[in-house]
């Protein structure tokens, strides 16, 4: 491919550099002092040199850099090409038997041509950042983190007009006065608020990654300092992103673990150009895995939710983000096998996941208990079978951790759904049939994240049930993509579990809601107000006779449940239809523990 015309001129350049190279190797070779005849064989040999170098340079790819961003994947480049250069002019002179030709020039030349091109380059480059980019400009901010975490944080930042790094906190005593492209460690964490004070400050940026312990501690000591607490934008969100475009941290970036690993061919494979098939696809989970699902290039994605109002704003979000796929949008109730069967038998779907199901624990305690058996029993049954007479591939079941020794009859149910889906599997061999659990996720309908954002907005106080309780916690995102790969890797009748990390202290997560919102305890007050109904200390993701078996991928586990009795699927069926409109709640509970038996309850 021919050179540019800025190419031309730099390659230009770089052969007036090799030039004076070559004298320069003569003048070294001979102390200062060339004599005539060596002075003649320099200027004749030259010829020679020049042609070989520029070819080199032009092979090695040297001038498809940007100088201004030059690095050392650059100057690496230009090493390569000047020691081809360095080889074929030595070979070239060398065949020639040259009488007396001083052969220490053919070692000096190339050390100096590449001083020269490299001091050249990286005199650009701190030209171009020194004065067309001077330092200062935009606002101010620290970068809190170790060393190696800052240089990605200052990499991010270079060019930003918004932005730029007035020092680094680093966590380390040991980095405390060292510097890093210019800017200077200039106090460690626990120093923050007077590192700021002194360098005139109002934002911090956390640079530790994802997982990192102390990023909790980075927030209580920023709000301490009364800073605003930025980051990154996350790896999902780059494409999004203008330059540094900072955004403040979220709860996620201090619970949040590193980014789950898709086996994206093999999803690739499952999901292209198939028909897909979401229950309950109008909620939270429901919803973000018809996103993720669209991502992978499906022929028709069919959304089925009991809400009008979510199938709408689905619809609406899919059509704009994904114009070239037929969505097609159904409000039913999975309650109504006739209406899902005739959803089915229309797309013939080849992959579905069913996330439809009642979750709130307290509102299913209390009057609404025969709802939650309806829907997230019969519901399931409806589904799982719809998808064997279809002829679907795989079938995926959204579980709970409150299917675990359950204490509600929302877990409770949801254990049922469990075993439904594992009998159904028997039923129907073509199809792969797999359940997942996972515990709560963050920001889902109905989760406390929302609530207390809700409460920190009107003043407080934040209502806590009890101040030992604890959860596990995932993203929407997180869980989502989980769920498809189980999808992927499942063999019929399994039940895999997800790497939920460590629990978390729910009066832990209120405090650290109020310190995002610029608050204190002593503005937003914490209030506890006593356990509901069902709901447990803590969850757990097994069963007192359960232990996992390891899968290919870190964060998915197989369950590998005890002997459970004989699923009596029928007789279920018939208890739950003909328990009419409002059963008695202990009769409901005792025929519950009948069919679960390490469900537990009160009264």
């Amino acid at each position: 491919m021919p050179l540019r015309k800025e190419a031309l001129l730099l390659l230009a350049a770089d052969l007036a550099l090799v030039l004076l190279a070559w004298w320069g190797a003569f003048w070294l070779r001979f102390n200062l002092d060339i004599p005539d005849e060596f002075a003649q064989l320099a200027f004749e040999t030259m010829f020679w040199v020049l042609p070989c170098y520029a070819g080199s340079l032009v092979v090695a790819k040297v001038y498809r850099h940007v100088w201004r961003y030059i690095g050392l994947p650059e100057l690496r480049q230009l090493g390569a090409g000047v020691l081809l250069g360095a080889f074929v002019s030595a070979a070239v002179l060398l065949m020639q038997r040259i009488p007396n030709f001083p052969r220490s020039v053919l070692l000096l030349h190339p050390l100096l041509v590449l001083l020269l091109l490299g001091a050249v380059r990286a005199g650009w480059r701190t030209f171009s950042e020194r004065f067309a980019q001077p330092q200062g400009r935009g606002r101010p901010l620290l970068i809190v983190g170790a060393l190696h975490d800052a240089a990605d944080a200052l990499r991010a930042l270079k060019g930003s007009g918004n932005w730029h790094a007035a020092g680094i906190v680093s966590p380390l005593a040991a980095e405390l006065g060292r510097s890093l492209q210019g800017v200077s460690v200039l106090g460690r964490l626990e120093d923050l608020a007077d590192v700021a004070r002194g360098a005139g400050v109002a934002t911090a940026l956390m640079a530790l990654p994802p997982g990192a312990t102390g990023r909790r501690d980075v927030l209580l000591r920023a709000a301490e300092a009364g800073l605003t607490l930025v980051t990154l934008p996350r790896a999902d969100q780059w494409l999004q992103a203008e330059g540094a475009h900072l955004r403040k941290v979220e709860l996620e970036d201090l619970l949040g673990r590193d980014p789950v690993q898709l086996d994206v061919q093999g999803l690739s494979e499952m999901l292209s150009g198939q028909t897909v098939l979401v229950t309950g696809a109008g909620g939270s989970i429901g919803s973000e895995l018809c996103r993720q699902i669209a991502r992978f290039g499906v022929a028709r994605l069919v959304c089925v939710d009991v809400s009008e109002y979510a199938i709408y704003q689905l619809e609406q979000e899919l059509r704009a983000g994904h114009p070239q796929m037929h969505g097609h949008y159904y409000t039913a109730n999975v309650r109504e096998l006739d209406r899902l069967q005739a959803i089915g038998e229309r797309h013939r779907p080849a992959v579905v996941f069913h996330a439809a199901a009642y979750k709130h624990v307290p509102l299913m305690e209390e009057l609404n208990e025969i709802e939650a058996l309806r829907t997230n029993v019969l519901g399931t049954l409806h589904a799982a079978r719809v998808a064997g007479l279809c002829g679907a591939r795989r079938f995926v079941m959204i579980s709970t951790d409150k299917a675990v020794n359950p204490t509600n009859v929302m877990g409770a149910s949801k254990r049922l759904a469990e075993r439904v889906v594992q009998d159904v599997a028997a039923e129907f061999s073509a199809t792969q049939y797999v359940s997942v659990r996972f515990g709560n996720v963050l920001g889902s309908s109905g989760s406390v994240v929302p609530l207390f954002t809700a409460q920190i907005a009107r003043g407080g106080p934040l209502t806590v049930t009890h101040p030992d309780i604890v959860r596990y916690f995932m993203t929407i995102p997180e869980a989502s993509q989980l769920v498809l790969q189980a999808g992927l890797m499942g063999r019929s009748g399994q039940i895999f579990v997800l790497d939920m990390g460590e629990p978390v202290k729910i009066v832990e997560l209120a405090r650290m809601l109020i310190r995002l919102s610029g608050k204190t305890e002593q503005d937003i007050p914490i209030a506890f107000t006593g356990l509901r109904p069902g709901e447990k200390l803590f969850e757990e993701l097994l069963a007192d006779d359960e232990t996992t078996a390891p899968t290919p991928h870190p964060k998915l586990r197989v369950a590998r449940t005890g002997a459970a009795p004989e699923a009596q699927v029928d007789e279920w069926v018939r208890w739950i239809s003909n328990a009419g409109a409002a059963p008695d709640s202990k009769a409901l509970r005792e025929w519950l523990h009948q069919q679960v038996p390490e469900y537990r309850f009160s009264g």
